[in-house]
């Protein structure tokens, strides 16, 4: 006989959208939640919105992390977003890492990015925020 375990582990899928191709700062991140006791997920480089959202469906998974750094993330995050609300995934925390000017910050949240976390935040922070934001499956988003 088998139970699932009274808190089963967050699903975290951690990706690089478009051209950028350093992805080292995802690594780090992709380290840290897996050292704090999530499931992670790493796509790896150059993904595109419709391969990330397909892979985060596919694993069922709570939290997407988007790490970009090519100043791009004003075309990507709202692509991503939207293929989210098309396959339902509204219960899915969406966070964006990496170089985003503070002008764009709001934009960003306006769209439904939960957390947005520029260079310098501690891993611990992150970790913190994805525990406390995070929705059981199944549970509708507020809003």
């Amino acid at each position: 006989m088998f139970s699932m375990p009274a808190d089963p582990k967050i699903r975290v899928l951690v990706a690089k959208p478009g051209l950028d191709g350093h992805d080292r700062g995802a690594k780090v991140i992709a380290r840290a939640l897996r050292d704090a006791g999530m499931e992670v997920i790493y796509t790896g480089l150059r993904q595109t919105p419709e391969m990330i959202v397909n892979a985060s469906l596919q694993e069922d998974v709570q939290v997407i992390g988007l790490s970009i750094l090519s100043g791009a993330h004003n075309a990507i995050v709202p692509r991503v977003m939207d293929l989210l609300k098309q396959n339902k995934m509204d219960d899915v925390l969406v966070l964006v890492g990496g170089i985003i000017p503070d002008q764009d910050v709001e934009g960003l949240k306006k769209i439904g990015v939960a957390g947005i976390f520029q260079p310098g935040t501690p891993m611990d922070d992150i970790v913190k925020f994805i525990r406390e934001h995070v929705k059981p499956h199944g549970v509708p988003a507020a809003g």
